[in-house]
Protein backbone atom coordinates (compact mmCIF):
# COMPACT_ATOMS: atom_id res chain seq x y z
CA UNK A 1 0.00 0.00 0.00
CA UNK A 2 1.52 3.56 -0.75
CA UNK A 3 2.85 5.62 1.90
CA UNK A 4 2.21 8.99 2.58
CA UNK A 5 4.44 11.70 5.20
CA UNK A 6 2.04 14.10 6.66
CA UNK A 7 3.11 17.19 8.25
CA UNK A 8 1.03 19.12 11.09
CA UNK A 9 1.67 22.83 11.41
CA UNK A 10 -0.37 24.48 14.07
CA UNK A 11 -0.34 26.94 17.59
CA UNK A 12 -1.14 26.84 20.74
CA UNK A 13 -3.65 29.58 20.24
CA UNK A 14 -5.60 28.06 17.39
CA UNK A 15 -5.82 24.86 19.69
CA UNK A 16 -7.22 26.22 22.81
CA UNK A 17 -10.04 28.08 20.60
CA UNK A 18 -11.07 24.85 19.25
CA UNK A 19 -14.29 23.08 20.88
CA UNK A 20 -12.72 20.30 23.82
CA UNK A 21 -15.32 18.23 21.92
CA UNK A 22 -13.80 18.61 18.93
CA UNK A 23 -10.05 18.34 20.26
CA UNK A 24 -11.36 15.11 21.74
CA UNK A 25 -12.24 13.62 18.75
CA UNK A 26 -9.31 14.96 16.59
CA UNK A 27 -6.73 12.70 19.04
CA UNK A 28 -9.48 9.84 18.82
CA UNK A 29 -8.29 9.87 15.30
CA UNK A 30 -4.76 9.99 16.04
CA UNK A 31 -4.61 7.12 18.22
CA UNK A 32 -6.97 5.46 15.51
CA UNK A 33 -3.97 6.32 13.10
CA UNK A 34 -1.60 4.98 15.24
CA UNK A 35 -3.58 1.87 15.94
CA UNK A 36 -3.71 1.06 12.26
CA UNK A 37 0.30 1.00 12.17
CA UNK A 38 1.04 4.97 11.36
CA UNK A 39 3.44 6.67 12.67
CA UNK A 40 2.35 9.45 15.04
CA UNK A 41 4.80 11.87 16.30
CA UNK A 42 5.65 15.46 17.77
CA UNK A 43 8.45 17.20 15.87
CA UNK A 44 11.32 17.92 17.58
CA UNK A 45 13.97 20.14 16.65
CA UNK A 46 16.02 19.70 13.75
CA UNK A 47 19.71 19.59 12.53
CA UNK A 48 20.65 19.90 8.91
CA UNK A 49 23.37 17.52 8.17
CA UNK A 50 25.45 18.72 4.56
CA UNK A 51 28.78 16.49 3.27
CA UNK A 52 29.64 18.70 0.59
CA UNK A 53 31.66 16.39 -2.17
CA UNK A 54 32.30 14.11 1.23
CA UNK A 55 34.75 16.62 2.14
CA UNK A 56 33.86 16.71 5.49
CA UNK A 57 30.44 16.99 7.44
CA UNK A 58 28.65 20.30 8.73
CA UNK A 59 25.86 20.46 10.96
CA UNK A 60 23.39 23.22 11.58
CA UNK A 61 20.42 23.69 14.25
CA UNK A 62 17.26 24.83 13.05
CA UNK A 63 14.68 25.14 12.61
CA UNK A 64 14.39 25.87 8.56
CA UNK A 65 10.95 25.42 7.69
CA UNK A 66 9.46 28.63 7.27
CA UNK A 67 5.23 28.45 7.50
CA UNK A 68 2.76 30.73 9.11
CA UNK A 69 2.08 28.28 11.70
CA UNK A 70 5.01 26.19 13.83
CA UNK A 71 6.10 22.74 12.84
CA UNK A 72 4.06 20.81 14.77
CA UNK A 73 4.31 16.97 14.18
CA UNK A 74 4.73 14.20 11.65
CA UNK A 75 2.68 11.21 10.70
CA UNK A 76 4.01 8.39 7.96
CA UNK A 77 0.72 6.48 7.38
CA UNK A 78 -0.32 4.04 4.59
CA UNK A 79 -3.83 4.98 2.29
CA UNK A 80 -4.67 3.70 -1.04
CA UNK A 81 -4.90 7.15 -2.58
CA UNK A 82 -4.33 10.80 -1.69
CA UNK A 83 -7.75 11.11 -1.57
CA UNK A 84 -7.76 8.09 1.08
CA UNK A 85 -4.70 10.05 2.80
CA UNK A 86 -6.59 12.98 2.96
CA UNK A 87 -9.98 11.01 4.78
CA UNK A 88 -7.58 9.77 7.52
CA UNK A 89 -5.77 13.29 8.69
CA UNK A 90 -8.96 15.86 7.76
CA UNK A 91 -9.65 14.75 11.52
CA UNK A 92 -6.69 15.08 13.41
CA UNK A 93 -5.57 17.99 15.96
CA UNK A 94 -3.64 20.19 13.32
CA UNK A 95 -6.59 19.92 10.58
CA UNK A 96 -9.29 20.78 12.91
CA UNK A 97 -7.82 23.04 15.03
CA UNK A 98 -7.48 26.02 13.07
CA UNK A 99 -3.33 24.52 11.69
CA UNK A 100 -2.75 22.55 8.28
CA UNK A 101 -1.73 19.47 7.22
CA UNK A 102 0.30 18.52 4.49
CA UNK A 103 0.49 15.03 2.66
CA UNK A 104 3.67 14.27 0.79
CA UNK A 105 3.33 11.18 -0.94
CA UNK A 106 6.21 8.61 -0.85
CA UNK A 107 7.99 6.67 -3.85
CA UNK A 108 10.47 4.55 -4.36
CA UNK A 109 13.97 6.23 -4.48
CA UNK A 110 16.30 5.23 -7.12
Amino acid sequence: MPKFITIGYGDEAGYERTPLAIREAAHRQDAKLRESGAIVRIAGSPVQVRNPAGEGVQTSRGPFMRADLPLAGFALIEASSVEDAIAQVAKTPCAVAYGVVEIWPLTPSR
